[in-house]
């Protein structure tokens, strides 16, 4: 039965049984009415709406349930779907809006994918543009301050060192940003490795980052290797400015049919503030790999970011890696 029709039956069972009230019973109400025939009226009007109300909210629960969902729903944690039930018409409505849903899931991890790439095209460039130009005019800079200091008079070396000493600083600076936003480590050395990097990275920062990564882990595809470095870095870089924490745990570990990496801290914790850019970055970046991102409160009392990445996500076989040689 459908939904028109489920509320037009009820409401016609509701006025049937008082108009059958009105036939069939010695119920009348005189020309001018009496208070006593108001009050029997009124009565019978009152109950006729509550029994209406009663039979509309029962009929009319699955789609409370499925506002409810709509309201809350978030894309970036996906999978949570209504449970098809009730009459024809809200069961029909329920499985066009998980469909909606699933289908819009696929197209926000599409086109999130595609930003992402975008930006990480984008990061290569930039970091290209610093090392070779920016990079490059620093060190002639460097080359032609040293060559004027050494032929400069003994009261103005002094100045030209200080600003040799400042331009080499800027140099390093510029060569940090170039590694942060492409990091030729990972590439270049693998996930351990950019890790162990990253974590001594942040350890210059006022922090005590330990990396505790185990050996003999499954091996991930390019794609998520880079989103557990960029989740790691996100997070490490949230502490740093947030979260006023003295020691990081920085864990990447073997589990059940994946990898899962851990970010814990000391520090304030999460206090109930709203989810900013980086860490909705982060969601999008677990969407791609397959991965499952939460954060919570860690053991220490700090935040606990815990990323979990399925192997099976972007992994190459032996025979995909080198080329089947049967075929």
């Amino acid at each position: 039965m459908t939904l028109f029709w489920r509320i037009f039956v009820l409401n016609a069972a509701a006025l049937s049984a008082g108009t059958a009230l009105l036939l069939f019973t010695p119920a009348t109400v005189s020309t001018l009415a009496k208070p006593g025939e108001v009050a029997v009226v009124i009565a019978g009007l009152a109950a006729l709406l509550v029994v209406n109300a009663v039979l509309l909210r029962v009929g009319l629960a699955p789609l409370s349930r499925l506002t409810r969902t709509m309201a809350t729903v978030d894309l970036l944690r996906p999978g949570r779907r209504l449970a098809v039930g009730g009459n024809a018409g809200i069961a029909t409505l329920v499985r066009t809006f998980n469909t909606m849903l699933e289908r819009l899931e696929a197209e926000r991890a599409t086109s999130a994918g595609r930003a992402l790439s975008a930006q990480e095209d984008e990061r290569r460039r930039i970091a290209q543009e610093l090392h070779d130009e920016v990079g490059q005019s620093l060190t002639a800079v460097l080359l032609e301050l040293k060559r004027v200091a050494d032929h400069a008079p003994a009261d103005i070396r002094a100045d030209l060192c200080e600003v040799q000493e400042t331009t080499r600083n800027s140099l390093d600076e510029i060569r940090r940003i170039a590694r942060r936003l492409r990091p030729g480590v990972l590439h270049e050395l693998g996930l351990t490795a950019a890790l162990r990097s990253l974590a001594t990275e942040f350890s210059t920062r006022g922090l005590s980052v330990r990396a505790r990564i185990a050996p003999d882990l499954p091996s991930l595809g390019e794609e998520a290797e880079l989103v557990v470095y960029r989740v790691a870095q996100e997070g490490l870089t949230n502490i740093a400015r947030h979260a006023r924490a003295e020691e990081v745990e920085l864990t990447l570990r073997g589990v059940a049919g994946g990898v899962e990496l851990l970010v814990r801290d000391d520090g304030r914790g999460l206090r109930g503030a709203p989810e900013g850019a980086g860490i909705r970055g982060m969601r999008e970046r677990a969407l791609l790999a397959g991965a499952d991102l939460s954060l919570g409160r860690g053991p220490a009392g700090g935040a606990e970011v815990r990323l979990r990445v399925p192997v099976q996500m972007g992994v190459a076989t032996d025979a995909e890696a080198v080329g089947d040689p049967r075929g």
